[in-house]
């Protein structure tokens, strides 16, 4: 063969393995799709247009069910809480929406006195325990892990360790 023949077959050849590597890849991008999962309280907007300012806690407990979660403070707001959680194959879920419906009620007559509603962007991150535990002994890299057992090797089992004298 001559020279531009061979420039010509390793030409085809690459442009094939490219292609297979192409096909290959295209094959797999269905299997990255996130994974979406809904938690928590699942909006109905009929429902949600219900509530009404003066409605009792009785009526807002027969149209919406129980909330997720009932104000600390005097039990004067009733919290409705949906989120949105995304997977990527092995990594951690990310919330990626929330919504929440708030419903306070008035004090003294315990009817509603109005209906908030707040987003993922609305909400804010509290550490509750910002505090890290300190251990003893030093932080070794993946490198430090793997070059620090060189020359170190086990014995046999039942075999006795010699110490540099040659005594037992």
């Amino acid at each position: 063969m001559t020279l531009p023949r061979l420039h010509r077959h390793a030409r085809l050849i690459a442009a094939a393995a490219c292609l297979s590597v192409a096909g290959t890849l295209g094959a797999c991008a269905p299997l990255v799709k996130p994974v979406v999962v809904d938690r928590g309280y699942i909006f109905e907007p009929e429902d949600l247009a219900k509530l009404q300012a003066g409605a009792s806690k009785e009526q807002v407990r027969s149209i919406m069910g129980s909330p997720s979660t009932i104000s600390t403070v005097e039990g004067e707001a009733w919290y409705y809480i949906a989120s949105k959680f995304e997977t990527l194959a092995f990594f951690q879920p990310k919330e990626v929406e929330r919504t929440v419906a708030a419903v306070y009620f008035d004090k003294n007559t315990a009817t509603v006195e109005e209906v908030a509603y707040y987003g993922l962007e609305d909400g804010q991150i509290v550490n509750f325990v910002d505090r890290k535990t300190p251990t003893r002994g030093k932080e070794l890299t993946v490198l430090g892990q793997i070059f620090g057992n060189l020359g170190r090797f086990n014995n046999p089992v039942g075999a006795m360790p010699t110490d540099p004298s040659g005594r037992r």
